[in-house]
């Protein structure tokens, strides 16, 4: 084993190309994404950015340690393979997860040129969250690495050593879907949108009552500038985010 510093991945003489250990990568793309949905509910729902940004600084840092130094140092992974210690690793191939890490290294630097250094608020933001956590989701979930799909797309060398043995699985021999599945997956989905409906209508309605002793908030007028920074954008109108842009950019 002939292992540096600054290297991609274990060099392991029973493998052709280096390897990164599987459980520890999915290890720690569950903990990235618990963090990630954490930080973007809290911008999505209470209009807080503040730790979404931290957030920003810190997935940087950690892939730009992935990348550029080596994964074995990256505080992700290693809190990762603190928690899989005792579990056989699951050795793969770590050309496609260097190319897949860069992806989440370019949409981390996006991020924070738009919401660290520039505190832009706007669609664009929801879309380059919401592709992180789809990509950390899938890995953490599935064993499924979409940033390494992309990877064949580009490289005439095929990845090796996928999770799962699906690089070298045939086609053929991939678990069917089976009819029946398909229907139980449909009727599940029928009763829960039922239920759902059946509980909308039967909620008790919540009395609008002031608090007690509270006298109703007046608002003056509005200082021109101030009104021209709460105009709320075409964009958020027409995705139906209005008073979400409101309170985003306090302006409620």
């Amino acid at each position: 084993m002939n292992n540096t510093i600054f290297q991609f991945g274990e060099k392991l003489p029973e493998y052709g190309v280096p390897v990164l250990n599987e459980r520890a990568v999915r290890a720690s793309a569950g903990i990235l994404f618990f963090f990630a949905m954490v930080t973007f509910m809290n911008a999505w729902l209470v209009g807080n950015f503040q730790p979404t940004r931290v957030f920003v600084v810190a997935f940087l840092v950690d892939f730009s340690i992935r990348i550029f130094v080596n994964p074995r140092y990256a505080p992700s992974l290693i809190v990762g393979q603190w928690a899989v210690r005792r579990q056989v690793p699951e050795y793969v191939g770590a050309p496609q997860k260097r190319f897949a890490w860069a992806i989440g290294f370019a949409l981390a630097l996006s991020m924070l040129y738009l919401m660290v250094l520039n505190s832009v608020v706007g669609p664009i933001n929801m879309l380059v969250c919401g592709l992180c956590l789809l990509l950390l989701f899938f890995e953490t979930a599935f064993g499924i690495c979409i940033g390494c799909k992309v990877y064949n797309l580009f490289n005439k060398e095929q990845a090796q050593l996928c999770p799962g043995g699906v690089c070298a699985l045939p086609a053929d021999k991939a678990s069917p879907v089976r009819w029946f599945e398909a229907v139980i997956l449909l009727a599940f989905v029928v009763l829960i949108g039922a239920a759902a409906q059946w509980i909308n209508h039967t909620a008790p309605s919540a009395p609008a009552a002031t608090p007690h002793g509270s006298m109703p908030k007046t608002q003056g007028p509005m200082d021109p500038a101030e009104a021209e920074r709460c105009k709320v954008p075409a964009f958020a109108k027409a995705m139906g985010h209005e008073d979400k842009w409101k309170q985003h950019n306090n302006c409620l």
